[in-house]
Parts: C-alpha cells; structure tokens; sequence
C-alpha cells in the first residue's frame, strides 16, 4: 500500500491550502487516517485525525478553529483544508494511515504504519 500526499505550496499569511491523500494498492479504508508535519530541526507532530465509526474529529490545538479534516468515500481520499495559515505551519505535511492503533495513540506518529511522501507547505509572513 502506498500513500500519496498532494497539494502543497507557498502561500502568504492567511491564505488557504487544500492537501489530498490517496492511496494505491488498496481502497483507503483503513481505520485511522491522519495528518503529521515536520518543520526543520523539529520532531514530526500531530495535525489532525480521523477515525472510521466515528463522528469526531481530532486536531492539534495550534490547529484547531483552521484546519478540517475529512474523507471522501467516492474519491477514496483524505483531505485537509487549511485556512488561515501562518508562518508557523510551514512544515512537510503526511499523511498517514493504520488499522489497529487504539485511540489513546491517534496522536502518535510512530504508531502508524502506512505513510505518504509528505509535500511542502510554506507560508511567509
């Protein structure tokens, strides 16, 4: 299975980006889905996540209010909008996929197994 994240770039304070997961090899079912970044220097955090058979999202709190996640069952992708973006979301964005972690780990990349290449998020000030 193979992820493919898409949808970076370079946008200014407040302007909007849109990224895109796909996954190859499968449908892109699986249990838990998410979105992890890494700024230079720094350690991949958690953005935001989803969990199938369930109505509630889950985001970091430097996110929240900014960024939606969500699925498309006919595109068989995941999304995240990002809105409001700032300086400080610059980072390589991945996307990210498992079937067995347990909810307390939703926030744990290392729990994951399935990961996307990442893509490029800059947004200057």
């Amino acid at each position: 299975v193979q992820l493919q994240a898409s949808g970076g770039g370079s946008v200014q304070t407040g302007g909007s980006l849109r990224l895109s997961c796909a996954a190859s090899g499968r449908a892109f079912s699986f249990k838990n889905k998410a979105w992890f970044r890494q700024a230079p220097g720094k350690e991949r955090e958690f953005v935001a996540a989803i969990r199938r058979g369930s109505s509630f999202l889950y985001y970091a709190d430097s996110v929240q209010g900014r960024f939606t996640i969500s699925r498309d069952s006919v595109k068989n992708t995941l999304s995240l909008q990002m809105n409001s973006l700032k300086p400080e979301d610059s980072a390589v964005y991945y996307c990210a996929a498992d079937d067995t972690l347990i909810l307390s780990q939703i926030r744990v990349a290392s729990a994951y197994d399935y990961w996307g290449q990442g893509t490029q998020v800059t947004v200057s000030s």
